[in-house]
């Protein structure tokens, strides 16, 4: 897809990586977050990180809806940016879209903890389970706030402060957790109660702060719009249901085997939150694509539209074969690197052999499915990730894990095969959609 003279993108693929370079701090900042919470309890003992994986992929089977309904705001505002609408009216009520958002979801986090022990979880894990899982959904309202408002700042490319704030998290979340999971001067052992604290205080945090800069940032006529609140939820419904459809595909997998054994359980989280380390560049490309894409899209400019399409995806690409070549030929290293557990390496090593492939097509989609969202295509998005996760890749998965014994190792092979097939179905949709915009845009 990245074709042509590379001296015609080479102002693309400056102003993209300039755009993109503060988004993937900042992501890395929130998946490190995650990955020191994963750090610490693997510290702390098995018990802690067994539980702490499981409970994670409850909890954030139902943060992420939310998220995807946020995700909304910057291509919707980056549209009407082109069209040459005014939007910082809309910052008010982006606001409240995301604390109504973090309300609901916070209601239906709590409520799930008493189906936690139906499930059918190892007795011991259940209490940890429960505990974390209700005390960590009082952070979807610091979480939220600061995610919306980092999409309505993305939308007019300021990406600097927002991210900035999460790297600086990375470093409280580990000082707070250390503190509070082990017991640190005056403040008692808290185990995984600790990691659960040291989240909704870190999430809080970043709400607080960015709200506070963006509170003298914003001026003026703040009104409500009802047009707006309609538009995010047109766009955003579909990003919602994509995003728990995949997270969902992966996670599903974390409570299956995790009623076979817990170690299957952490390793699957350890070698996930390895992927998604590396899975925040493209991600962070895709946002900054989505803007792109979406203004140009609003200015009728396919020029722009194309280039910034062709140059973000071509990144991701070579990006994404790099590292899944590090995870190919040193998985030892970076398994290490969480725990030093002989029979937790041996498990979670043929799984980064398979991350190594999987994770070149989990880039593509993401830059593929960024210009989809540039171009409010969102319904697209959804019926990729359903289609490739939920008929290919958790079947094809189930098969191979227990028709063939692989057990974990099968679903990590089904969720490659799910990626490659959505990465596809992206590829053929956006050049037929090219075509048409070409033709729409030039006559």
């Amino acid at each position: 897809m990245f074709t042509g003279n590379l001296k015609i993108y080479k102002t693309y693929i400056k102003e993209l990586l300039l755009f993109s370079l503060p988004i993937i701090m900042g992501n890395i900042g929130h998946i490190l977050i995650g990955a020191g919470d994963v750090f610490i309890a693997a510290k702390h003992g098995s018990n802690t990180i067994e539980a702490i994986s499981i409970a994670t992929s409850v909890s954030m089977s139902t943060f992420i809806i939310g998220i995807g309904l946020l995700a909304s705001i910057s291509p919707v505002l980056s549209n009407y940016r082109g069209e040459r609408k005014r939007t910082k009216k809309f910052f008010r009520v982006s606001i409240y879209y995301s604390l109504v958002l973090a309300l609901v979801m916070c209601s239906v986090s709590l409520l799930s903890v008493l189906l936690i022990d139906k499930i059918g979880f190892e007795a011991h894990l259940v209490p940890l389970i429960q505990e974390y899982i209700a005390i960590t959904a009082f952070s979807l309202f610091g979480a939220y706030l600061h995610f919306g408002l980092k999409e309505f700042l993305q939308s007019y490319e300021i990406v600097f402060l927002p991210n900035i704030i999460a790297i600086i998290a990375i470093f409280v979340n580990i000082l707070l957790n250390a503190t509070l999971v082990f017991g640190i001067w005056i403040f008692p052992e808290l185990g995984i109660k600790g990691l659960a604290i040291s989240s909704v205080i870190v999430r809080s945090l970043m709400g607080i702060t960015l709200f506070l800069y963006c509170i003298k940032l914003m001026k003026g006529n703040l009104n409500i719009d009802r047009t707006y609140i309609t538009q995010l939820i047109k766009v955003g419904y579909p990003i919602s249901i994509g995003l728990l459809l995949e997270f969902l595909g992966f996670n599903i997998i974390t409570i299956i085997v995790g009623r076979i054994s817990g170690v299957l359980a952490a390793a699957h989280s350890i070698v996930l939150t390895l992927a998604s380390i590396t899975f925040m560049i493209p991600l962070a490309i895709s946002n900054a694509m989505a803007v792109k894409v979406g203004y140009a899209n609003g200015a009728r400019n396919f020029t722009e539209l194309k280039r910034f399409s062709y140059t973000g995806t071509g990144i991701t690409f070579v990006f994404m074969i790099i590292t899944g070549i590090l995870f190919f030929i040193m998985p030892g290293f970076f398994i290490k690197i969480f725990t030093s557990d002989a029979e937790l390496i041996a498990v979670c090593i043929p799984l980064l052999y398979v991350a190594a492939f999987f994770q070149i097509f989990d880039g593509l989609q993401a830059a593929l499915g960024g210009i989809l969202k540039g171009l409010k295509m969102t319904r697209i998005v959804t019926f990729a990730m359903f289609s490739g996760y939920w008929i290919v890749g958790i079947p094809l998965g189930s098969l191979l894990a227990f028709g063939f014994n692989l057990e974990l190792l099968g679903y990590w092979m089904g969720l490659a095969l799910a990626l490659f097939s959505v990465s596809l179905f992206m590829l053929f949709v956006l050049n037929r959609k090219f075509s048409v915009l070409k033709n729409a845009y030039l006559t």
